[in-house]
């Protein structure tokens, strides 16, 4: 393609802290560096091939909304300026350049937090078996991809790389952050969501669900991590939405497609990917930037 695809980064200069399914991480002293890479999973498992310019649309894209959200509650974002970056991150600038954030220290929450606008997914597979969503009671008779009465918070476990997040309920999610925290998590993911769908909405894109992560910073509880990339959420168009069938999106569901058309088992060793579903993936990334943020990759 031509094009400089990044799928691992190795900052000699800089203390490497940990990797992520997409992004470096950096421990800069007082700060973090967060790099995101083109890497690309599906089902958990890391692709071979990276997506080009996946790393910059999720950069970008989380930029926006943290400064769209900042209303609601902190971000742990500094800046995405490499020229105000540490003199350390100086050689490696081109590289960082849209695609990396500077980042306060935060203290991990182990919940992912996952607020469902929309019916789709492991929730409707739950839906169908037992009417709930992680203890959460719905209305008979939904249909897959239908917009619920409201939003619902339907937490999950952090797990390892490789393993699967489990859904739980509110009883085990309180167990292990408190209630107090719980209901924090519950009321602030909520109200992000709320405010991004219905901006979204406007710019042609239906955020079907999508999951946060928060941390300890100062003593009080702020937002960390990314937010509301096509990553960590479902985006389907507007213009193409119909109830009842499983829907088209900006997201990897190109890559997850194509891979259950070749009877993938979801484990490693990920095969290889054709061009063509490079591509197309690469293009429905690019497509989300520019519709919620009127950016283009140039």
């Amino acid at each position: 393609m031509g094009i400089n695809v990044i799928t691992k980064t190795n900052f000699e200069n800089l203390k490497f802290f940990k990797s992520g399914k997409v992004r470096d991480i950096y421990d800069l002293g007082e700060y973090y560096l967060i790099v995101s890479t083109d890497r690309i999973s599906a089902f958990d498992v890391i692709m071979n091939e990276g997506i080009p310019y996946k790393g910059e649309v999720l950069n970008r894209i989380s930029a926006f909304w943290f400064d769209f959200t900042k209303d609601i509650i902190d971000n742990h974002l500094i800046t995405t300026n490499v020229d105000e970056y540490p003199d350390e991150c100086k050689p490696y600038k081109e590289i960082l350049k849209n695609r990396s954030m500077l980042v306060k220290k935060a203290e991990l929450i182990p919940l992912e937090c996952i607020v469902r606008g929309y019916i789709t997914g492991s929730g409707w597979n739950d839906y169908k078996k037992t009417g709930s969503i992680c203890g959460i009671k719905l209305p008979e008779g939904l249909v897959e991809s239908e917009k619920l009465p409201e939003p619902i918070f339907t937490p999950s476990t952090k797990a390892e790389i490789g393993l699967h997040d489990e859904n739980i309920d509110e009883e085990k999610a309180i167990s292990l952050v408190g209630k107090e925290t719980f209901n924090f998590l519950k009321e602030v993911t909520i109200n992000i969501y709320k405010k991004a769908s219905e901006y979204a909405l406007q710019k042609g894109i239906i955020i079907a669900d999508t999951k946060m992560e928060f941390g300890y910073y100062d003593g009080k509880i702020i937002l960390i991590d990314e937010l509301l990339t096509p990553d960590s959420s479902r985006f389907w168009p507007l213009e193409e939405y119909k109830k009842g069938v499983s829907q088209n999106s900006f997201d990897k569901q190109y890559v997850r497609d194509y891979l259950l058309s070749i009877n993938f088992n979801k484990k490693p060793p990920a095969p290889p990917l054709p061009e063509e579903v490079i591509f197309n993936t690469s293009k429905k990334y690019q497509e989300a930037l520019y519709k919620l943020t009127g950016e283009i990759i140039s």
